[in-house]
């Protein structure tokens, strides 16, 4: 009986090895500009608004054949914000809105991945302005494979969305401007 009880753990147990030896690690590739975290907002509910963030980094694990197992762990540097014009880009960074002389950072840090068709859902805490809350991005693998440096890549897509009040940022923008949608696009490069 102990003899059949070794067995069934040693086997459940290189099987899991097996298991968490695909997962494989990728770091976000924004050297080459082969990634992107933006942003867009109703204005006065007549146009968008669109922004980036353009000093980030990150990495995230990827098992195609067990998504559960798969995490997300991004860090933005707030005052990289950037809109095209300099005077909004310095209102984004005061108190009113990033706050970023207090929170020079934000996070996402996934805690849990669901496929669900071709979908990810991608549920995680995101911390901005000092306040820490979950959010759910809909992700999609663009493509994986080799590259011609001799690596192997990993691309998706992501959307999400957020309101302002959530994260602390009271400045009334108007009702057609509570939500910010988040675009968001990275290439990773699986790690040896």
């Amino acid at each position: 009986m102990l003899k059949k009880t070794l067995c069934a753990l040693t086997a459940a147990t290189l099987l899991l090895g097996a298991q968490a030896a695909t997962a494989a690690e990728y770091k976000i590739d924004k050297e080459g500009q082969h990634a992107f975290i933006q942003f867009r907002i109703k204005h006065l509910g007549y146009s968008w608004l669109y922004g980036t963030f353009k000093d980030f980094d990150g990495g995230f694990t990827f098992d195609e054949k067990n998504p559960a197992a798969d995490k997300v762990n991004v860090t933005i540097n707030t005052s990289s914000v950037d809109t095209n014009h300099a005077e909004r880009d310095k209102h984004l960074r005061s108190a009113d809105f990033l706050n970023v002389s207090k929170f020079p950072q934000a996070t996402f840090v996934s805690t849990g991945v669901k496929k669900d068709g071709d979908e990810l859902d991608i549920t995680g805490n995101l911390t901005l302005n000092g306040v820490t809350k979950p959010i759910t991005l809909e992700a999609k693998l663009l493509g994986q494979g080799d590259d011609p440096w001799g690596g192997y890549r990993a691309g998706f897509e992501a959307e999400g969305k957020l309101a302002l009040k959530d994260f602390n940022i009271t400045k009334d923008l108007g009702p057609a401007s509570q939500e910010v949608e988040l675009i968001i696009s990275v290439e990773g490069v699986r790690q040896k």
